[in-house]
């Protein structure tokens, strides 16, 4: 009886020792399980790609393409270059957004050397709803710029797609529209004359804008011209309708443009007036601008697609770049060169007796890539403060007062010692605003376009700044976009923080609220 008990204690031992043996194992089979899937974990690397601005999927893009509306979506055709940086030519690379902030990549529509001409430059892209091209009813028309096979002369050719959006397909080797005799002759803009029930194009010559009409998209007779004095040779021109704030229906006339040589921006001038269908009469020589900055080209602007009333604003975007430095970007370690601007919303305001303007404001449904926000009431500033606030990718509001000053902003991107930073701010000695991007990494490596500025009435004593900043870009909208500046600029990535300044008396800074932006 003894050994029977003995003999069940030892088998109990036994088992409740077996039992234990396979916990240890399994906790440690788990806890090497559990080590495997952390080193597993993919932490996100750190990169100079642009959180919420359209970016290049890999190697090149320049000139965006007026973005048009079909079936819902909006279609954005850019030039892209897949051979960069060893090979040239560009193609008309194609994306498509619901919403203006989200792009889905839909590959290249018109492949470059696929004709006897050369590449495709920039032109526009039409919805021929009425059919007057005879490719059928709401097919796609191109009319692209194209230098012939023939020496290089830069001629007009056509290309249509039936297949909503996707594929395009040469009409002829043959130019619709010859070279008539001028070194420059591209950039065709062509729009509907709702008025005159036919097609009006906008190109640039040069020192001109010419125009021409057409009725069906083939055949095209030249109007008239546009010439503009001490801006440079003209690209990407424009031609728009729109309804100013006191109801007055005023035409647009747009074109990027360089005004270096006499104080003014290298970005999209405009000129308000009257257009008959066949030519177009400002109503002052000079420009304006409807960017301040150095880093907004080749700008289209186009309609709000779902059914409002598309006089009353349109958006627009750009090329983030300059061709005083287009390689100059640290994305190039990443595979990629090109950036645009965020699409802005712009609208038309009276400015003074028989005088309007545009302003601009970033696209309202930003506010989706918002992930947090930090808001300040209000912050008394003789000096500098820095913020108990941190970042990268996000949007700041600020309204600054002030009595008695010479110099008040914010520096951003600023680091951890202080000494790279971008300024944005008021000199009320020189009532100008300006972006400064001297103290930190930028793209001119001849230092000769640092600080932008534009005229600013000082008078007023206080400003609103809206200010965008990406990993590679700053964008300003100053009182409500009566300004706008847009700039490249190149951070070191842990450069995140933000500082209020004031120098030669206090300012008052109130309504502060940063909203941070993730991608979603």
């Amino acid at each position: 009886m003894n050994n029977n008990k003995k003999v069940v204690k030892r088998i109990v031992v036994f088992i409740i020792c077996l039992i234990g043996l396979v916990a240890i194992v399994s906790v440690t089979y788990d806890l090497g399980k559990n080590k495997k899937k952390e080193s597993n974990v993919s932490h996100p690397k750190p990169t100079y790609r642009a959180a919420y601005h359209f970016t290049a999927p890999d190697k090149w893009k320049n000139d965006p393409q007026r973005p048009i509306y079909l079936d819902g979506k909006y279609h954005y055709y850019y030039l892209y270059n897949r051979d960069y940086p060893d090979g040239n030519g560009t193609e008309w690379r194609h994306a498509t957004s619901t919403d203006l902030l989200h792009w889905k990549d839909e590959g290249v529509a018109i492949p470059k050397y696929t004709n006897k001409n050369g590449d495709p430059w920039s032109g526009s892209v039409v919805v021929d709803d009425n059919n007057t091209a005879g490719f059928g009813k709401g097919a796609l028309v191109a009319i692209v710029t194209q230098p012939s096979a023939d020496g290089g002369k830069q001629e007009q050719y056509l290309w249509y797609c039936t297949d909503k959006g996707k594929t395009f397909k040469s009409y002829r080797d043959d130019p619709i529209m010859p070279n008539p005799g001028t070194a420059d002759f591209r950039d065709p803009k062509v729009i509907w004359d709702e008025q005159a029930h036919k097609w009006v194009m906008a190109i640039a010559e040069g020192t001109k804008i010419g125009f021409y009409e057409s009725r069906n998209l083939k055949d095209w007779r030249y109007t008239s011209g546009f010439f503009t004095e001490n801006i440079g040779i003209v690209e990407c021109p424009d031609l728009y309708l729109m309804r100013a704030d006191d109801g007055s229906l005023k035409w647009i006339l747009g074109a990027s443009a360089n005004g270096k040589l006499i104080g003014k921006p290298n970005t999209y001038a405009y000129w308000t007036g009257s257009f008959n269908g066949k030519e177009f009469s400002a109503d002052y020589k000079e420009p304006q601008w409807l960017d301040y900055g150095y880093d907004w080209y080749g700008a289209v602007t186009f309609e709000e697609g779902k059914g409002s009333d598309k006089y009353n604003y349109r958006y627009a975007l750009a090329w983030m770049n300059n061709w005083d430095y287009p390689h100059n970007t640290p994305t190039l370690k990443e595979g990629f060169n090109g950036t645009d601007s965020i699409v802005r919303q712009i609208k038309l305001k009276q400015a003074g007796d028989h005088t309007y303007s545009l302003v601009s404001q970033p696209i309202e449904t930003l506010d989706q890539w918002t992930s947090k926000a930090d808001s300040f009431k209000r912050i008394k500033v003789d000096g500098s403060a820095t913020l108990p606030v941190t970042g990268d990718t996000y949007q700041l509001d600020a309204d600054i007062s002030w009595s008695e000053i010479n110099n008040i902003g914010l520096r951003l991107r600023e680091s951890a010692d202080k000494t790279r930073h971008v300024d944005v701010g008021v000199f009320v000695e020189g009532q100008y605003a300006y972006v400064n991007r001297a103290f930190t990494g930028q793209p001119d490596t001849s230092s000769r376009y640092l600080e932008s500025r534009a005229p600013f009435d000082v008078r007023k004593k206080k400003v609103h700044l809206k200010i965008l900043i990406d990993k590679t870009s700053i964008e300003v909208f100053i009182d409500e976009g009566k300004i706008a500046f847009s700039n490249e600029v190149f951070p070191e990535l842990n450069d995140k923080a933000i500082s209020l300044f004031s120098e030669g008396g206090t300012a008052i800074f109130e309504n502060v609220v940063i909203k941070h932006f993730n991608k979603t």
